[in-house]
């Protein structure tokens, strides 16, 4: 049972067929078997979803025997947060061609808890269910007290001769009965003469091999947040970071990911740009690699309003100077990761990282009289809104240090283009590690941000 972020298409909230290969099946099953009552429940499907629920079948085809999945949707596209409690079994009734009805039985496959939905998110949930033995040939699936009709090949173990045929033929407009031109065909990402069967598409997505490509680009992704902001008091200076994070072990198989899959390499890197000097140099930069291990969700509450997570490992921090400018420590860290989601559809995040300084270079012993033990960080995130975060630290002898962000998506302004715009705030010690033992008056930078 998962409750996850983000807006789903109009089509996905709707209570039709659950995709393209379902279509294909309804179609055929229609034209073969002309069964009017059954027409009838089709059409009687093209209804909204009770409640914003779409139902859609793991599988296209199964054979007597077999376990297949119902997977429910539950979209809140309203004005205020939605309660949602999946049932823990639900009648399942098998229509066949022949007339035959048969009404079985699905298990909720996670437990039952009540769900409640932020605006513009959506909670998944799956039950699972055995294909009767009595079923056979193409049979039509309804959940009795919903509006929802799938369809199911029960012909064979992956060989059906519904769901594994290729569809020949060309596309044709609905209306006139004539050819679709090729080029809109082609346009569409299909073949003009054939199309290939639901089982075809599946195993062939299943066959796909990643390149070495793959594999890097989905283990890599944001760690810390990245932008480029310029503040003119003393004199015109850029302030710049760039971060990501690298997954070690890849779970597999859209399973959780195990103990040992949630360690990361990261990197992020500050520097400080003179951009009024002669040759615009760089004030500083810090180089901060780290290793560490990272669950977003170790707990989330009944009502997944709460969710806790964690940060914890090593990191290196050093600016690649040499003599007196060179400045480096190590230390090793706990950031616990407290969650707060908003029934808006806004998440506010709680997120001390306590540090213990190991190996600190002879240059800068007292680094932490100035940047404290505790980094105190609070952020809040709209649903593709704003991003307001803060960080606060502590030193020994009142020295203290704050910095405030804030965020705006550039997609909601007349420029609609990617990014957002950046503001910050800085005052007090350690804009650069160089400059660790340094206090900076208010500076205040605008700029873009790609990660906020």
């Amino acid at each position: 049972m998962r409750l996850q972020s983000g807006p789903v298409s109009v089509l996905h909230c709707l209570g039709r067929i659950s995709s393209n290969r379902d279509m294909f099946l309804y179609r055929t099953y229609l034209s073969a078997f002309a069964r009017p009552a059954l027409a009838a429940a089709l059409l009687a499907a093209g209804a909204p979803a009770v409640a914003g629920v779409t139902y859609q079948l793991g599988r296209p085809s199964a054979a007597p025997g077999e376990t297949v999945q119902i997977q429910a949707v539950f979209f809140n596209d309203g004005d205020a947060v939605a309660r949602w409690e999946p049932a823990d079994q639900l009648v399942v009734q098998w229509r066949g061609a022949d007339g035959a009805i048969i009404r079985s039985l699905a298990t909720l496959a996670d437990g039952g808890a009540p769900l409640s939905i932020p605006v513009n998110n959506f909670a998944r949930v799956a039950w699972s269910t055995v294909v009767p033995y009595q079923a056979s040939g193409l049979q039509a699936l309804a959940i009795e007290g919903e509006p929802t009709m799938m369809a199911l090949d029960v012909t064979g173990r992956e060989t059906g001769t519904l769901a594994s045929v290729p569809a020949e033929g060309p596309v044709i407009d609905p209306q006139t009965g004539e050819p679709v031109p090729v080029a809109a065909v082609t346009a569409a990402g299909a073949q003009p003469d054939v199309g290939p069967a639901p089982t075809d598409a599946a195993q062939a997505e299943h066959r796909a091999q990643p390149t070495a490509f793959d594999h890097f680009r989905s283990a890599l992704s944001e760690y810390q947040p990245m932008y480029f902001a310029v503040g003119t008091r003393g004199r015109t200076t850029a302030r710049f970071q760039i971060s990501a994070k690298y997954r070690l072990f890849t779970p597999t198989g859209g399973r959780p990911a195990t103990f040992g899959e949630n360690f990361y390499l990261g990197y992020t890197q500050t520097s400080l740009w003179d951009l009024q000097g002669d040759s615009m140099p760089f004030v500083d930069t810090t180089f901060n690699p780290s290793v560490f291990w990272l669950s977003d969700k170790l707990w989330t509450s009944s009502g997944q309003n709460w969710r806790l997570g964690l940060n914890t490992g090593v990191e290196h921090m050093s600016n690649g100077k040499s003599g007196d400018e060179s400045r480096s420590l190590n230390d090793a860290y706990v950031a616990p990761a407290l969650h707060y989601r908003f029934d808006s559809g806004s998440t506010l995040t709680f997120s001390p990282k306590i540090k213990a300084y190991f190996d600190v270079e002879d240059e800068n012993p007292d680094y932490s009289d100035y940047a404290g033990h505790v980094d105190w960080q609070l952020r809040w995130a709209q649903d593709n809104g704003a991003v307001v975060s803060a960080l606060y630290r502590q030193g020994a002898s009142s020295r203290r240090t704050t910095q405030l962000d804030f965020a705006w998506p550039l997609r909601r302004t007349w420029l609609n283009m990617n990014g957002y715009l950046h503001l910050q705030y800085f005052n007090g010690y350690g804009e650069t590690l160089l400059g660790y033992n340094r206090r900076n008056e208010s500076q205040f930078r605008v700029g873009l941000s790609i990660v906020p």
